[in-house]
C-alpha cells in the first residue's frame, strides 16, 4: 500500500475502547492484525489522543482474553476474562480451520464448521450485551455455499445470519461471499463483502517478474458463470480481455450430493500464446479449476496462475503437485484467511497472500466510524502497483 494509506487520517471519536477476539482457530491471523493495530496507533499524530474520548486508545494489545472450555461430554461454554464493558469488540472466527480438536467422550473430534459458529455463538453470549458494538468477522462465510433453496433444503446461511444478528451482532463482515445476495436475510444490519483483488495482483507482481499486462499478452478467465463479476472487476483494472468456461453437467444422476460435470465449455476470444490468470471464490477439491487449466493448455495458453480466495484443499495436494510437474499450473494463489497446512506453504508453486494488514485497516476505520469505501474499491492501489511493476521493469517488493 501507499505511504497515504499506511498513516491514514483517521481524527473521527473513536466508537468505544477497541477489542479484538479472535476464536482459537484464528489466533495467528489475529496476532499480525493486532500487531499493525499497536504500530499504526502508537505513531498516529491525533490532537485529541489524551481526551476522556480517546482513553486507552493506545496500547501493547488489542487482543481480550476470551476462552472456550470444553466439558467431558464436548459440550462447552464461552468466557471472556476480562471486562468488555463500552467496548467496540471485533470478534474473527475461521470456520475453516479444520486443525483443531477437541475431547469427546475421550475420542479425539476435529473441529467442523458447526463447532466453530457454535462457538463463536457462545463468546457473543458471554459479551452478555456489555459491549458498545459487535462486528464478527467471518472471512469464509458460514454454510455460504447453501446459500439459495432448489426444492426442500434448509437456507443454513441465512439463518445463521439471522441468528448473529439477533443475538446482537451489529456487522457482519465476510470476504469473497460465494452469493452476496444472501444478505438479504438481514437488510436492516451492516454486510459488506470484501474482494482481495488488490492482494492477488501484488502477489502475481511480487513473485512473477516477466509478465506483459496487457490484452495481447494476458486474460483473465472466470471458471463458471457463478464467478463471472469478480473476474470483469479484475479484467477491468487491469485493462484486460476475459473468458468463461461454463460447466455442462449431467442432470440424470447425481453422485457425491451434485450432478457430475461432463465438459467445461469454453466463451471468449483465443487464448493462445497469452499468461491466463483463473480467478475463483474457493478451491475445494480443485477438480474443477484443474480442469479449466487444462482446457486452456489445450487452447494452446502459455501459463496458467490460478488465484482463489480460499484454499480449502480438501482433496490434498496430491493433483495440484502433479498438474505442476505436467506444466499445466505455474503459481496457485491463496489467502491466509483461511487455515494454511505446513505442506502448502511449502510448495514452490504456492504463494500466500496476506490479509492481515488490510483487516487491520478495516478495523481501524470502522474503530473511528470512518467510511471504509476507499478500501472497499481498490482501484488506485491497484493502477499505483501496476505502474511500479511497469517502472521497475517487473520487479516489485
Amino acid at each position: 500500500m501507499s505511504e497515504r494509506e499506511e498513516l491514514r487520517n483517521l481524527e473521527t471519536i473513536p466508537v468505544g475502547s477497541l477489542g479484538l477476539i479472535p476464536a482459537a482457530g484464528c489466533t495467528q491471523l489475529g496476532e499480525k492484525v493486532d500487531a499493525y493495530l499497536v504500530k499504526w496507533r502508537t505513531t498516529r499524530e491525533n490532537e485529541h489522543k489524551n481526551s476522556l474520548a480517546f482513553k486507552g486508545y493506545m496500547r501493547d494489545s488489542y487482543i481480550l482474553k476470551a476462552r472456550v472450555p470444553r466439558f467431558g461430554s464436548g459440550e462447552a461454554k464461552g468466557e471472556i476474562l476480562e471486562s468488555v464493558r463500552g467496548y467496540d469488540l471485533y470478534l474473527l472466527v475461521d470456520v475453516a480451520n479444520y486443525s483443531l480438536t477437541y475431547s469427546l467422550c475421550g475420542y479425539e473430534n476435529r473441529m467442523s464448521p458447526d463447532d466453530h459458529f457454535q462457538d463463536l455463538k457462545r463468546i457473543i453470549a458471554a459479551v452478555g450485551g456489555k459491549a458498545r458494538r459487535i462486528t464478527v468477522i467471518m472471512p469464509f462465510l458460514y454454510e455460504s455455499r447453501q446459500h439459495k433453496r432448489t426444492a426442500r433444503e434448509s437456507l443454513d446461511c441465512a439463518i445463521a445470519l439471522q441468528e448473529l444478528t439477533g443475538m446482537g451482532v451489529d456487522n457482519i463482515i465476510t470476504f469473497d461471499a460465494h452469493d452476496p445476495r444472501v444478505q438479504n436475510a438481514i437488510p436492516l444490519s451492516g454486510f459488506e463483502t470484501v474482494q482481495p483483488t488488490y492482494q492477488f495482483i501484488k502477489g502475481l507482481l511480487g513473485h512473477v517478474d516477466d509478465l506483459t499486462i496487457d490484452a495481447a499478452h494476458m486474460m483473465i478467465i472466470s471458471p463458471d458463470e457463478g464467478g463471472m463479476s469478480r473476474a470483469i472487476y479484475m479484467a477491468n483494472v487491469l485493462g484486460l480481455d476475459m473468458g468463461m468456461f461454463y460447466k455442462r453437467r449431467d442432470y440424470t444422476q447425481i453422485i457425491n450430493g451434485r450432478n457430475p460435470i461432463v465438459a467445461h465449455e469454453f466463451l471468449g476470444s483465443s487464448v493462445e500464446g497469452k499468461d491466463c490468470v483463473v480467478i475463483d471464490d474457493m478451491i475445494s477439491s480443485g477438480e474443477s479449476v484443474l480442469e479449466v487449466a487444462r482446457e486452456l493448455k489445450k487452447r494452446k495458453a502459455k501459463r496458467v496462475f490460478i488465484c482463489s480466495t480460499f484454499g480449502l484443499f480438501t482433496g490434498g495436494l496430491e493433483r495440484f503437485d502433479k498438474a505442476y510437474e505436467e506444466g499445466l499450473i505455474s503459481r496457485v494463489l491463496t489467502t491466509n484467511l483461511v487455515y494454511q497446512t505446513p505442506e502448502l506453504l511449502s510448495r514452490e508453486y504456492y504463494i500466500n497472500c496476506d490479509m492481515s494488514k488490510y483487516i487491520a485497516y478495516i478495523i481501524d476505520t470502522l474503530n473511528h466510524d470512518a467510511s471504509i469505501s476507499d478500501l472497499l474499491n481498490p482501484s488506485d492501489r491497484i493502477q499505483a502497483i501496476l505502474q511500479k511493476y511497469r517502472d521497475g521493469n517487473g520487479k516489485i517488493s
